[in-house]
Formats: C-alpha cells, sequence, structure tokens
C-alpha cells in the first residue's frame, strides 16, 4: 500500500485546511519544496499535492510551487485542485508530474474525463470527495445530489488509474479515517481506492493496509505528519508489510 504524504498549496505556502474550509487554514511552512525534500529523506516515493486556490478558481494558481515540488522531489507526484481542460492535464504532464486528480471536472463533464483517461493510460485519477455520502465539487463548496457508489461507477471501464475517496467532515481533524466507506467503496468497485481524510495514526494506516487485498490502493496523509502524531518512516513501513 503507497502513503502520500500531502502537500497543500495556498498562496504558495504549505497549509492543511478543517473541513475543507479555506478560512480554517493552518500555515506549515513557505517552501513547499523544502517540504517534498523532507518527506523524501523520510523514504517517500509518492507525494500528493493540492494546488487548494486552483479547485475553487478553476486553474492552476500555484504552478511556480508545484514545478518547484516536482524539481525537487525524486519520486512521484500526483496533483490535483483546478484541472478541467484539456491543456491543463497535458501541461502538467509535460511539467513532470506523474498522476492528475480530477474531481469537479469528473462529475460535471464524466466524457472529459474518460477522454483523458484513454489518451494517458494510467495518469488520471477520479477524486470523489463526499459529504455526508454524495459528491461535493468546487473545492467541496458545493454538494452534488450524486451518491459516491454512483459516481465511482461511472469510470469502471474508463481506464483511469484509482479512485481517491476523501470524508470532507474528517479532513485535517484527525478524527480517524473513514475506514469503513472506504472499505465499501472498495468492494463496491473495480477500481483501487486511495484513502483521504482524517487520518490520525499509525493506527489507520495498519488497518487500511490490512485491507489492501480488495483494493485499498494507498492513503493520503497530512497534519497528522505535520503535527507530529505520524512518524513517515513508521507508516511507510507498516504499509510495505501489506
Amino acid at each position: 500500500m503507497i502513503v502520500f504524504p500531502a502537500i497543500d498549496l495556498k498562496q504558495g505556502q504549505v497549509v492543511r485546511l478543517a473541513e475543507g474550509d479555506m478560512d480554517r487554514a493552518t500555515v506549515y511552512g513557505d517552501d513547499p519544496a523544502a517540504q517534498a525534500i523532507l518527506f523524501a529523506e523520510a523514504g517517500a516515493e509518492h507525494l500528493h499535492v493540492v494546488d487548494l486556490d486552483g479547485s475553487f478558481a478553476g486553474s492552476a494558481q500555484n504552478r511556480e510551487a508545484v514545478e518547484a515540488i516536482v524539481a525537487a522531489f525524486p519520486g512521484y507526484v500526483q496533483l490535483g485542485g483546478g484541472i478541467r481542460t484539456r491543456a491543463d492535464v497535458e501541461g502538467w504532464f509535460d511539467a513532470g508530474v506523474a498522476r492528475i486528480v480530477i474531481g469537479t471536472a469528473a462529475l460535471k463533464d464524466p466524457d472529459f474525463v474518460k477522454e483523458m483517461a484513454k489518451d494517458f493510460v494510467g495518469g488520471i485519477v477520479v477524486a470523489v470527495d463526499a459529504r455526508d455520502g454524495m459528491v461535493a465539487t468546487d473545492g467541496w463548496a458545493e454538494v452534488s445530489d450524486v451518491r459516491i457508489e454512483d459516481m465511482a461507477r461511472r469510470f469502471e471501464d474508463a481506464g483511469v488509474a484509482s479512485l481517491l475517496f476523501t470524508d470532507i467532515g474528517r479532513d485535517g481533524m484527525l478524527k480517524g479515517c473513514n475506514i469503513d466507506a472506504t472499505v465499501e467503496l472498495a468492494q463496491r468497485t473495480d477500481l483501487p481506492v486511495i484513502a483521504s481524510g482524517g487520518v490520525k495514526g499509525l493506527d489507520d494506516i495498519h488497518i487500511l493496509s490490512m485491507q489492501s487485498h480488495i483494493g485499498i490502493e494507498g492513503v493520503i496523509t497530512g497534519r497528522a505528519l505535520y503535527d507530529g502524531r505520524l512518524d513517515l518512516t513508521a507508516a511507510l513501513a507498516m504499509a510495505a508489510r501489506a
């Protein structure tokens, strides 16, 4: 199972939000590339990066910071936030990003996502962000009437690499990952699932890794790392045993 340390970007700074609220951001640093290097030194081979400003604006807002991260990090960078056009996708792949995460466009323009998944095999991840079981979009500012499992099934035969499932109500809150909902989603779809939102410690990593056989591909963790509640090297070692 892959452990993805998260670097969320707001106005060029490394931050974590509480429940996806931009007004509840905690700043953890002003050098995203340096943070990426620290994660690499702890053993991380994958990073999950989010352009938070881009999620709300609908276009890249932290390009310089993302490019600095890609240049500094020796592993694979997975990027989401405001990626809604072919030009966006192609531009980020050209910049060295390994996988693109698409959320809002996946709900509003599924044909676009299917086209990108076909053209960039293994490079597109669909974000299924949920609030009370319903898909949220536009930086989690809007909640749709589409259930998460219905959203997931739309892309089963599209060639997307995986689904990224986030329980918004737990994100950045250190309440523990919504393991039950993550496992249920993995059981209901043929696509690999990446867990996100609320990871608080090694217990979450251990329980999720024990479910890797049903399709839990990885887990994203942010605040627990920054607050010192989760040791990245220990998390990576535990996940590697799955």
